[in-house]
């Protein structure tokens, strides 16, 4: 089915929905779920020409780019939005052997199948059903301590504008998405805008733990206006970005000992010091019980790889981009398997290791590109801003098992 021509509009294909994708924990536009193993975001033009022209050596740091979608709003008679892509257009190949779980066209066949009988354009996304969604996605329950600066929703922050426990989705994913919507919303309705799919970097673990990071001691584009860049150059200053190269951007960490994750978003990161990123990064590797010691060397050797990629590419620059460190967050497939039972999950089997991964429950990729300039540039040499930030962020690794 692999390569298999897609059918023209009126041929039959039904839209895709596209839904919230519950694992997004930083960046400020919507990533929407596609399937299982493709999410898609906005399309950048210089974003595109990075993935098109991407250097051999980088693919297994990047997401597969597996093509461009149209996507349109629909606005139902309540007022209700939803986003739907139409599948008709061809998924570009990356020069990647995609699998028929991963082929845009095979799977809207399977999704179509699922929802056999059913109108897309009838399903209803009300802010309260968008939390539903979020809850219901979500592995385990989520326990929220993170310092949101947008207390003026309800959903998300209480009076006193702290975040509940009793909230199980993750906040940053909604917000994002609310925000796409609005934005969207002020199109006209049969307005096509183009997504770009993207391979699910998470897809294949049950319990993903996420660190996103914003990587690099500059983060404005060569494009950026002179107000943009000065903003830009405030917050690198501000944070450890200029001290360390790196800074927070996002996280969620599942708790073992609670069957909970634990969220930050980027303003809490914008406050740490470098003791406080230290510890931030201690945090994102212990369960609720104990430091995950054994996750340390694959991490660091998967950095030292991309370290290595990073310092032949020359003229490239990776402003604002961001790097992903993923483990799955349950130790144990009998725990995860009982703890499913015990939440009613739907239990996960067949789950290979991430492509390029050092590890089976270890994967570090870069993501983000909107900003990045490619071979060819004004730029000589490699980025060394991004380099000094992978090194200062592996010493910080390799330094944790001493510290408390």
């Amino acid at each position: 089915m692999v390569g298999q021509s897609p059918l023209e509009p009126g041929e039959g294909r039904a839209a895709v929905l596209l839904e919230p994708f519950v694992h997004q924990v930083g960046g400020h536009m919507s990533m929407l779920q596609y399937d299982e193993h493709t999410v898609c975001k906005p399309l950048v033009s210089q974003e595109l020409s990075f993935y098109q022209s991407l250097p051999l050596a980088m693919r297994q740091f990047t997401p597969q780019y597996k093509g461009i979608v149209s996507v349109h709003l629909k606005r139902d008679s309540l007022g209700n939005l939803s986003l739907l892509a139409s599948p008709s257009l061809q998924a570009e190949s990356c020069g990647r052997q995609e699998s028929a779980a991963g082929d845009p066209s095979v799977a809207v066949r399977h999704r179509h199948r699922r929802a056999a009988g059913s109108d897309c354009s009838v399903l209803k996304w009300s802010h309260t059903q968008l939390a539903r969604t979020f809850r219901d996605s979500y592995p385990g329950k989520m326990l929220l301590r993170t310092d949101l600066q947008y207390c003026t929703d309800p959903l998300l922050e209480d009076k006193n504008g702290n975040q509940p426990e009793r909230k199980s989705h993750n906040p940053w994913g909604l917000h994002c998405h609310r925000q796409q919507l609005s934005r969207l919303s002020k199109h006209n309705e049969n307005k096509l805008h183009q997504f770009l799919l993207l391979e699910n970097v998470v897809s294949r673990y049950s319990y993903p733990c996420i660190l996103d990071l914003k990587m690099g001691t500059r983060q404005h584009g060569d494009d950026a206006s002179e107000e943009k860049k000065a903003r830009h150059i405030r917050k690198c200053q501000q944070s450890t970005s200029a001290s360390l190269g790196v800074r927070l951007c996002g996280m969620q960490v599942y708790q073992a000992d609670s069957g909970h994750f634990l969220c930050k978003d980027k303003y809490y990161g914008r406050k740490l010091s470098a003791e406080g990123f230290r510890q931030t990064l201690r945090q994102f590797l212990c369960d609720g019980n104990r430091l995950r010691t054994e996750l340390l060397e694959p991490i660091v050797l998967r950095l030292k790889a991309l370290l290595s990629v990073i310092r032949k590419q020359s003229s490239y620059r990776f402003y604002s981009s961001s790097l992903l460190i993923i483990y799955e967050g349950q130790e144990h497939k009998e725990g995860a398997a009982a703890l499913g039972d015990h939440l009613h999950l739907p239990r996960k089997t067949n789950r290979s290791p991430p492509q390029g991964a050092q590890h089976s429950r270890v994967d570090v990729r870069m993501i983000d590109f909107a900003h990045t300039t490619c071979r060819g540039s004004n730029h000589d040499g490699p980025d060394q801003g991004y380099i000094f930030g992978l090194e200062n962020l592996i010493k910080i690794l390799q330094s944790l098992p001493e510290g408390k």
